[in-house]
């Protein structure tokens, strides 16, 4: 595989990553919060590469939207 055809691939798994995963916690932060929940959530997500002993977790405070809109 070239390096533009693994970069390429690298790039559109990431940006799959990133849409459905942005649209799946929206979803979720408004269906977690009906009211006297916490402000904020803890996330994370696990990047692992099949075949490698990578590991990679990103973790952050999400602050959850006003359950009034």
């Amino acid at each position: 595989m070239s390096d533009d055809a693994f970069e390429g691939s690298v790039r559109k798994f990431l940006k799959q990553v990133g849409v459905t995963g942005h649209q799946e916690l929206e979803r979720a932060a408004r269906a977690s919060n009906t009211g006297g929940a916490p402000a904020t959530r803890k996330a994370r997500a696990v990047i692992t590469l099949e075949g490698t002993d990578l590991q990679h977790v990103v973790e952050a405070e999400i602050v959850l939207p006003s359950p009034h809109g």
